[in-house]
């Protein structure tokens, strides 16, 4: 159990509560190993990522984190990202599903960002302005290619591979045929990547292959973008490179009510990290008002890993009726007299023991 930071400890705790709970109904014990990452662990133990943190998560295999922060354009890069390497959890699952007493513009939403997890944009490999080996790139880049980088630019390389596109592209078909889901849609930019992003829609064509069974089709991601925030009701199980996953995530995490209900599973050969989609938001920290949603249910869909289907369709059963209930719910969901985020807790847990 990583608390993370900002709010953090406190949506964690209330999915820790959760599991304890439910555990306790279906007869199972959980035993928890506290971590730290992040600004707290640097505190404490004078680094962001302490070796003892990654000796757990590598002796437990499944972890249950908070967010952190990372700093914008300088600093640390993002601790999400060394996890997901450190561990190979090339899989990052992120359901959006619109339940009900959840305000929105739209009425029937119920997909999943199936993202892969570990190069593209996000693989580090970033030249700095004025720097010798980013001039060293350029004089590179004019020799072989007889094209120009403007003189101080930056440079990032996207990395996609063979490898790593059909893992995820098998990844979202084996997910879609187990959840029961019909179809998958791979998201690129090959019209213009032709290179990088068609090889990665070249990869999920040829797995696709594979599952005859389940509809395939591609989308240019910029069309989906559109067309998700017009006709959301279309789409089922949307396979991502890395970057376009983060993106097309939080647009689905809006349509169905915010990153405060936005769960994620990172999944792969190294175990699974569970956590929520949204950030740290310290300025809310300590004020009991965040919402525990996207907390709890990833922690549903640690349970589901763990081979307890029972107990997390039970966690996420008390989810929805406290949601659609609407009297204890965060100021997200009920701006006027909301609950706090323990009162809401204390509601879903009411609700778990039934």
């Amino acid at each position: 159990m990583i608390p993370g930071d900002g709010i953090g400890p406190e949506v964690v705790a209330a999915a820790k509560r959760c599991v304890d709970v439910a555990g306790e109904k279906h007869g199972f014990d959980v035993a928890w190993e506290g971590r730290l990452v992040g600004e707290e662990a640097k505190k404490r133990e004078g680094s962001i990522l302490p070796e003892d943190t990654l000796e757990s998560i590598g002796n437990t295999h499944v972890a249950l984190k908070g967010p952190v922060t990372t700093p914008i354009g300088k600093g640390f890069r993002s601790l999400n990202v060394a996890l997901r390497q450190e561990f190979d959890l090339y899989a990052n699952v992120r359901p959006a599903k619109l339940f009900e007493g959840v305000p929105s513009r739209f009425s029937d939403v119920n997909l999943v960002v199936i993202r892969e997890n570990t190069e593209d944009l996000y693989s580090g490999l970033e030249f700095r302005s004025g720097a010798p080996e980013t001039r060293e790139l350029a004089t590179l880049v004019k020799s072989k290619l007889k094209k120009s980088i403007a003189k101080n630019s930056a440079v990032s390389l996207k990395v996609i591979t063979p490898f790593a596109s059909r893992r995820i592209a098998r990844f979202a078909f084996e997910f879609a045929k187990a959840k029961k889901r019909k179809k998958v849609t791979a998201v690129h930019k090959a019209n213009i990547l032709k290179f990088t992003d068609g090889l990665f829609l070249e990869s999920a064509r040829g797995v696709s292959k594979d599952y005859r069974g389940i509809m395939f089709e591609d989308k240019i991601v910029d069309n989906l973008a559109m067309q998700l925030v017009t006709k959301p009701e279309r789409y089922d199980v949307l396979l991502c490179p890395n970057l376009y996953g983060d993106i097309i995530s939080d647009l689905c995490a809006g349509l169905v009510g915010g990153l405060g209900l936005a769960p994620s599973a990172n999944i792969g050969s190294g175990g699974a990290i569970f956590e929520p989609v949204h950030g740290s938001a310290p300025a809310h920290a300590g004020k009991n008002d965040a919402n525990p949603t996207a907390s709890i249910l990833s922690a549903a869909m640690m349970l589901d890993y763990l081979g307890e289907m029972k107990a997390a369709k039970d966690l996420e059963s008390a989810v929805l009726r406290v949601i659609k209930e609407g009297k204890k719910v965060t100021y997200d969901l009920k701006p006027k007299k909301p609950a706090g985020t323990r009162e809401m807790t204390a509601e879903i847990v009411k609700k778990l023991i039934g």
